[in-house]
């Protein structure tokens, strides 16, 4: 830990000179913020997550779409990981649209439902071998001008998940979190956020087992706003395996792209 609370004091130094501007309204690293995308802006966002120790990593692409309009909102994400023992490969593939319930100066609310493609092979521990649905329900509150709060409550359904084959069983698995975000000024937000789940997963005898994680994960990210509309956010955090997940550590890098759509027009 004390590498990376190095690279967290530097970053604050690099921050201190910020200008003015809007704050960062973007995914938290684990817990999704509940801002849709603006009108005619949509983002590219990706997240690796790398355990050292146990040799896994899991990487993600998310792009993001209003259509047309910021109240709703269609995106997918796209999975790739390495399982201790496999090689790497795709995981289940999600598409997603999101209504803007609520949109104020202080409270958002935008629950997500998604399609989960049965895109990642069962056998080796990267699916569930059938397809299913995820609703997610984040809420974001800016409880003042420097803190804001994330809260996020979801679960997902698998019809005729795989255990073995010829052995198939529906499954529900469930999650909570929450974040808090800390804003030094509206480019630098350190933050840290508590996240978990239960999991269901078919035997190969038919039975249901369950498990549970819980992670903790302190963070910082920062906002470099290009004149052309272009928002890069770049992140790093610490996941730390708390309760049932002790013992699991891994670093955590994110980088977003935001920028505006461009109707190219032929000059007259």
């Amino acid at each position: 830990m004390g590498r990376f609370a190095a690279i967290l004091v530097a970053s604050a130094v690099l921050a201190a000179a910020a200008v003015a501007g809007e704050k960062i309204q973007d995914n938290s690293f684990l817990i999704e913020e509940a801002y849709n995308q603006e009108d005619g802006v949509i983002q590219h966002i990706q997240m690796l997550q790398w355990d050292r120790n146990r040799g896994n990593w899991i990487y993600s692409f998310t792009e993001e779409w209003p259509t047309p309009r910021q109240n709703h909102q269609l995106s997918f994400t796209v999975p790739l990981s390495k399982l201790p023992g496999t090689g790497a490969s795709l995981g289940d593939v999600l598409l997603n649209y999101r209504y803007q319930a609520v949109l104020s100066d202080r409270l958002a609310f935008a629950p997500r439902l998604s399609l989960v493609l049965n895109t990642g092979r069962w056998q080796s521990g990267y699916g569930k071998g059938a397809p299913g649905l995820q609703a997610n329900l984040p809420l974001s509150v800016d409880l003042s001008e420097s803190w804001t709060v994330h809260v996020n409550l979801g679960a997902t359904w698998t019809h005729r998940a795989v255990g073995a084959p010829r052995v198939r069983r529906d499954t529900l698995d469930s999650n909570a979190g929450a974040s808090a975000v800390f804003h030094v000024n509206n480019r630098f937000n350190p933050l840290v956020e508590l996240v978990g789940a239960r999991l269901e997963a078919v035997r190969p005898d038919g039975s249901i087992e369950t498990t549970h994680t819980v992670f903790v994960n302190p963070g910082v990210r920062m906002a470099f706003n290009r004149p052309s509309g272009l928002q890069i956010v770049p992140g790093l955090a610490y996941t730390i395996g708390i309760g049932p997940s002790s013992g699991s550590r891994a670093i955590l890098l994110y980088l977003s792209f935001e920028h505006p759509l461009r109707t190219l027009q032929r000059a007259p």
